[in-house]
């Protein structure tokens, strides 16, 4: 009987596809649905990146124009009605806002400093609903992907302790194999929530402080609509 184990565990392969191949229906189904969230979360990891990554280089030549003493007429018709740019997109609807408010003798309508912020402020509800689409995915797959590779586990530790039955044996030999195919599921789903874990937080912090330059500048630019319509 020792023999017969011994040979078995030499036998026994631990590579991660023989513990796969190995593994019950439903614990290999749950492999790979964390195989799969882990792709797809580090897919938006890795968009959110070069996306965060070039709004700051916008935000950055935005604010560049702006700033220049260019008339922003000028920057208007320039980067028209729709641009681009997430800071001009922001830009263009105060200053579509703006021009809507004069009348044809070119006086203003009442209430114009109210329309241009709210104008403002749902291009930037927008730009912020943009940056942030993806991010719930992240948080999910790292709450949920550890809880269902325990649920894989404790599956493939059931089945285990079934064959530990049938096969009336409780030596090492025996169990390792079941228990090893049951633990990677945990693996696995550990290994897809730590990244959606921490890249949510960073991309979380940096979508919060793209929105924030948006909102400073719009501030910015009402305060100085808000100037012009005094004088």
């Amino acid at each position: 009987m020792e023999a017969e184990t011994l040979a078995l565990a030499q036998s026994a392969e631990f590579s991660m596809w023989a513990l796969f191949a190995r593994a019950t229906p439903i614990v290999k189904i749950v492999m790979l649905m964390l195989i799969a969230a882990s792709f797809w979360a580090w897919a938006i990891i890795i968009q959110k990146i070069l996306v965060y990554r070039r709004a700051r280089r916008e935000v950055e030549a935005f604010d560049r124009r702006f700033w220049s003493g260019d008339p922003l007429d000028e920057l208007f018709d320039e980067i028209g009605t729709d641009p681009y740019g997430q800071s001009e997109r922001v830009f263009a609807a105060g200053m579509t806002e703006w021009r809507r408010s004069h009348r044809n003798d070119g006086g203003l309508i009442a209430g114009a400093t109210a329309r241009i912020d709210r104008s403002m402020d749902v291009a930037i509800a927008k730009e912020a609903e943009s940056l942030q689409s993806g991010l719930p995915v992240l948080a999910s797959v790292g709450s949920v992907a550890p809880f269902v590779g325990l649920f894989g586990t404790v599956w493939g530790i059931m089945n285990a302790f079934i064959e530990i039955a049938e096969q009336q044996s409780t030596n090492l030999a025996v169990v390792a194999p079941g228990i090893a195919e049951a633990l990677l599921a945990t693996g696995l789903g550990l290994l897809a929530a730590i990244p959606a874990v921490v890249f949510y937080n960073k991309l979380s912090a940096d979508s919060d402080r793209l929105v924030a330059s948006y909102e400073a500048f719009a501030d910015e630019f009402a305060t100085i609509l808000s100037r012009q319509l005094d004088s």
